[in-house]
């Protein structure tokens, strides 16, 4: 017995197509969604000049019908009628064994270069098949340790040696299934393999293909999708779209799970069930969510009900399969009905054109459910309208609930895309309000440092007039006073009016520090300093670095540190007897150093009477300064270390 020859699919055609027939302007998407729902039928209807085979070579089939228990084909003529294809055997409950067998008989134009086939839509529970006597080949049909459902088309190849120009005779065996009430025979199409193989191709792709394609997309996309909803728990819609999704691609196994356990029968039935009640109860709740009219009683009546049919099935055992499909199924249309007609009210009430997609995506797929419950549960009827449909047992609902994930997806995908827009927009404004409020308080602080500055001029600048006030002034009015006495003598007067405007001239030097800075203070106080020391037989050398910014040193301090230079100046012109004297200053961002050092007879271990030595002392410790000093034979050195923070300051 030889083994089905099954082509391969050949899909780059219908994916082309797809990819070419998607929409390049938003406006025309409710056209192309109307398009690729009537797509399938389009494909799969047959049409003269088609992918169908054309009539003329098409072999002329007298089928005939009987039944029988029988494994290999019953001998004679008796107990067989002429029938139609497609042709439907209504079966009684609980009958087992009798199968269907369908003699069909043909002639064929036989060639070596020709071969030829038989193409069967779908062979539910599989079956038998022999040529002129001769077994060509079989499916798998269902056992008691399995359940068969076989919804892909059959091309079988019609071996050449078997082959008669007439007289041929071609018969199936169709056992029934052991829960069917109809066992049904395809119309049958016997012609040469290459007029064939496109409307297998074409069928395959539809009824296998895309429902492969369907459960890898509808696993993968929910995880992306219910991510965000988990990150985001606010966003509702996101979670009802992935598990939507997710149902969906559970109930689309159906389509790819062909043979199962008879043990998992009835389990993979309650899956099945509540995967479909789940979608559509799902899909109702988004679209009352979406129109805004989502209430908590009909959310929790919704559910129940998507739970009523599985319960029903684990119930009642897999007997009342039937039954939960035809009864509760039912009620889910008017579930879908009810959303299509919330997204109705959502779509002219609020007159959103998202809304008016929806609509779209969810009648089509309304339409869609209940063409697959009439083909499932009403499919004689039916059969008298579209006869030629009907033949095809083609289900839209798979393709139409592809479409309407599609459209959900874009919708919110689109609300997604708009969310990052608003959030960058906002994100801008914020930008540019922080960027203008940054710069009103960076000229709100240049204001302040600026106030800041002036202030602490005009208060060291007061602070240098009360000094020249309680020193200069005294001494001038205590002068005045000796003067007006007469109780001064003409050397001491000039002495002391020397003194005095040595003092006011510091005080000048100091205050113009402030802004002039210290390096500018030192040069003027050493340029006037110099002619008096050569004067007293005192050669000077200065040595200054204040490369480093000095604007911690205060005005007063300043001050201070030239009239304690000016103190050790005069000690060394007075007392020390040097010919030569040095004095170095050096200033860091964080100390300034000051040294005095002269080539004097120095005044060994104690130090000289008078008060210069304890006023320089007196003036170090007003500045937090450390100040020491060491004499010898050699002379005499004195030294000034000023921290920018003082010790045991933070």
């Amino acid at each position: 017995m030889s083994t089905l020859r099954l082509a391969w699919l050949r899909a780059g055609m219908p994916v082309r197509t797809l990819l070419a027939a998607l929409p390049t302007s938003f406006w025309l998407l409710p056209l192309v969604l109307i398009a690729l729902g009537g797509l399938p039928v389009l494909l799969l209807l047959p049409s003269p000049g088609g992918d169908a085979a054309p009539a003329s070579v098409i072999a002329a089939l007298q089928v005939s019908h009987a039944v029988s228990e029988a494994a290999t084909p019953p001998p004679g003529r008796d107990g067989w009628a002429r029938v139609d294809l497609p042709h439907y055997r209504l079966l009684e409950r609980g009958a087992t064994g009798a199968a269907s067998w369908y003699r069909v008989e043909f002639d064929a134009s036989v060639s070596d270069a020709e071969p030829w086939a038989a193409y069967l839509p779908f062979l539910y529970n599989g079956g038998s098949l022999w040529l002129n006597g001769t077994p060509i080949g079989s499916v798998l049909s269902s056992r008691p340790e399995l359940h068969v459902r076989w919804e892909r088309p059959f091309l079988v190849a019609l071996p050449a040696g078997l082959l008669r120009p007439t007289g041929n005779e071609l018969l199936l065996r169709l056992p029934p299934a052991a829960a069917a009430s109809i066992l049904r025979m395809p119309r049958l199409e016997v012609a040469p393999l290459r007029l064939l193989m496109p409307v297998y191709d074409r069928r395959l792709f539809w009824v296998r293909t895309m429902p492969q394609i369907t459960v890898a997309v509808g696993i993968l996309v929910p995880c992306f999708v219910l991510f965000i909803w988990w990150r985001r728990r606010s966003e509702v819609l996101y979670g009802l779209f992935g598990v939507a999704a997710l149902l969906w691609a559970v109930r689309t196994l159906t389509f790819v799970l062909e043979v199962i356990p008879q043990q998992e029968w009835q389990w993979w039935r309650i899956s099945y069930h509540a995967a479909t009640g789940g979608f559509v109860v799902v899909m109702a709740l988004f679209a009352l969510r979406f129109a805004g009219l989502n209430r908590q009683w009909l959310d929790r009546a919704l559910v129940a009900y998507a739970l009523l049919g599985p319960l029903w099935l684990l119930v009642r055992g897999p007997g009342a399969d039937v039954a939960v499909g035809y009864f509760w199924g039912g009620g889910l249309i008017a579930v879908g009905l009810g959303a299509v007609a919330a997204t109705a009210w959502a779509a002219v009430v609020r007159r959103e054109k998202t809304a008016a997609l929806l609509l779209i995506a969810l009648a089509l797929a309304a339409c869609a459910g209940v063409h697959d419950y009439m083909m499932s549960y009403g499919a004689l009827p039916l059969s008298r309208w579209l006869p030629e449909w009907t033949q095809q047992r083609f289900f839209l609902l798979h393709h139409a609930a592809n479409l309407l994930l599609v459209v959900m997806g874009g919708l919110l995908t689109q609300r997604f895309i708009d969310a990052l827009t608003a959030i960058q927009i906002l994100n801008h404004t914020l930008e540019d309000r922080v960027a203008a409020r940054e710069a009103e308080l960076a000229d709100s602080y240049g204001q302040m440092a600026v106030m800041q500055q002036e202030r602490a001029a005009a208060q060291e600048r007061r602070r240098i007039m009360r000094d020249l006030h309680d020193g200069l002034g005294s001494k001038l009015f205590i002068l005045l006073s000796r003067v007006e006495r007469g109780a001064v003598q003409t050397r001491e007067l000039s002495q002391s009016l020397r003194a005095c405007i040595a003092d006011m001239r510091l005080s000048l030097d100091a205050s113009a520090a402030q802004d002039a800075g210290l390096e500018s203070a030192l040069a003027d106080f050493l340029y006037r300093w110099r002619p008096l020391l050569c004067e007293a037989g005192v050669q000077p050398s200065w040595q200054v670095d204040v490369a480093e910014p000095t604007a911690w040193i205060s005005a007063h301090a300043t001050l201070q540190l030239l009239r304690l230079l000016q103190e050790a100046l005069t000690n060394v012109v007075k007392h020390a007897g040097a010919n030569a004297v040095s004095v170095e200053v050096r200033a860091t961002a964080e100390l300034l150093t000051l040294a005095v050092i002269d080539n004097g007879k120095g005044f060994g271990g104690d130090a000289p009477a008078g008060r210069g030595i304890a006023n320089m002392q007196a003036r170090a410790a007003a500045l937090h300064a450390r100040l020491t000093l060491a004499s010898d034979a050699s002379g005499t050195g004195l030294r000034l270390e000023l921290p920018r923070i003082p010790p045991g300051a933070s």
